[in-house]
C-alpha cells in the first residue's frame, strides 16, 4: 500500500549503494525505543540490543524523503510530453501482460479465491488485481531488509520519521508474534511486505491465515488473498454492488464540480451528467477526473470505489485496480468461462 507512481519512478533510478553496518544503540534515541519495547511489550533488552547494534543503513529508502541523498544525474532535454497523468498511469499498470497474467493468476489460484469471495464478498478479479499492482502478482515483493528499512526511516531525521517508528515497532511485535526472524524479512523500500504490500501496522488486524496452517504470512498466495479480501471487506465492500462507471459530460475539461473520492452527490444533482451504460446503482457516487493529454474522463465511482482508495489513497489507483480487474474478468471468461461455474 503506497503511492505506486511516485515509487516506481523513484526506484527506476540509479540504485544508490549502502553503507557499511551502523550501530543504532549508540543514538539516545533507539535506546528510548528500546526501554519502551522492554517496558511496554516484554522484549529482551538484550535481543533488541543486538538487533540495533548491526543495521545495514538503507540511504535508497532514507533519500525517497531527503533529497539532498538522491544520485546527481544529468537532466537530459525531454520532448514534450503527449501523455496526461491517467495516460501515463494507464501505460504504466493496464498493459496487456498485466491483464494476461491477472488470468493465468486468477485461474491457478481460482479455488482459494472463490473461497475468499464466499467468505467475504469479494470478486476474484478485484483481488487479483491488486495482487497484480502491487507486486506483479508475486514476482516483485521488494528485496529491501525489512528491519534494517524501517530502522533507518524510524532513526535518521526526515519529516515521517515518527510513522515509521510506529512501523519499526509493529514489525518487531508481527516477527515475534509470528515466530520469524526479522532479519530475513525482504519487502519494499517503505517495509511494505508480500504480495498485497501490507505495512507492518495492518497485520495484526487484517492479515488472515486463509491455508489454515497456523501462519500468517503475505508471501503465501492463499494467505495475501484472504487478508486482501478481508481488508476490502472490513472497510465495507458491498458484495455484488458496482464500483464505476464513466459518463459522459459537455465540453472536453471538466470544472464544473468537485471530484475525488472526498466528494459525493446525489446522481439528481448531477445536471448534464449520465453513465455511457446501464448503472444499477442508488446511492450517492463520486465524481471521478481522469485527466488525459486533450480531454479529461469522468466516471461515477460508488461506495465499493471508495472502499478501493482505503487500499491506498488515490482515485488513479483505484481506476487502475477497477480497469485491470474488469479486463481480467472478461479476458477470463472468454478463456476460461464462468468462475463462478
Amino acid at each position: 500500500m503506497k503511492r505506486i507512481i511516485v515509487s516506481i519512478l523513484f526506484l527506476s533510478m540509479i540504485v544508490i549503494s549502502q553503507v557499511a553496518a551502523k550501530d543504532y544503540t549508540q543514538k539516545h534515541e533507539t535506546r528510548l525505543f528500546i526501554d519502551q519495547m522492554v517496558k511496554r511489550h516484554h522484549f529482551s533488552r538484550a535481543y533488541l540490543n543486538k538487533l540495533f547494534r548491526d543495521v545495514t543503513y538503507q540511504k535508497t529508502a532514507l533519500s525517497y524523503y531527503v533529497p539532498s541523498l538522491r544520485p546527481k544525474v544529468k537532466k537530459k532535454k525531454r520532448k514534450p510530453s503527449r501523455l496526461g497523468p491517467w495516460d501515463y498511469y494507464e501505460k504504466m499498470f493496464l498493459k496487456e501482460v498485466k491483464v494476461r497474467k491477472g488470468i493465468e493468476y486468477m485461474h491457478r489460484h481460482r479455488d482459494t479465491l472463490l473461497r475468499a469471495y464466499r467468505k467475504y464478498g469479494v470478486q476474484p478479479e478485484y483481488i487479483t488485481a491488486i495482487i497484480g499492482i502491487e507486486s506483479h502478482y508475486g514476482a516483485n515483493t521488494g528485496k529491501f531488509p525489512v528491519f534494517d528499512t524501517l530502522t533507518t526511516l524510524a532513526f535518521e531525521k526526515h519529516r515521517r520519521k515518527r510513522y515509521f517508528k510506529s512501523e519499526l515497532k509493529e514489525f518487531l511485535l508481527m516477527t515475534r508474534r509470528e515466530k520469524v526472524n526479522p532479519r530475513r524479512v525482504k519487502g519494499s523500500w517503505a517495509g511494505a511486505i508480500g504480495l498485497g504490500q501490507f505495512m507492518p501496522s495492518n497485520y495484526k488486524t487484517f492479515v488472515v491465515d486463509f491455508n489454515g496452517d497456523g501462519k500468517k504470512r503475505m508471501n503465501d498466495p492463499a494467505d495475501a488473498i484472504g487478508s486482501v479480501a478481508y481488508y476490502f471487506k472490513r472497510h465495507g465492500w458491498r458484495r455484488g454492488q458496482p464500483v464505476a462507471v464513466r459518463v459522459s459530460y459537455p465540453g472536453t475539461r471538466f470544472r464544473g464540480k468537485k471530484t475525488g473520492y472526498r466528494h459525493k452527490y446525489s446522481r439528481a444533482t448531477l445536471k448534464g451528467i449520465k453513465p455511457r451504460e446501464d448503472f444499477d446503482y442508488s446511492g450517492k457516487v463520486h465524481l471521478i477526473k481522469l485527466k488525459r493529454y486533450g480531454f479529461d474522463e469522468l466516471w461515477y465511482g460508488t461506495h465499493n470505489f471508495y472502499v478501493i482508495t482505503r487500499y491506498n489513497h488515490s482515485s488513479y489507483y483505484a481506476m487502475a485496480v477497477y480497469q485491470l480487474a474488469e479486463r481480467i474478468r472478461k479476458g477470463y471468461k472468454e478463456k476460461y468461462g464462468s468462475y463462478l461455474r
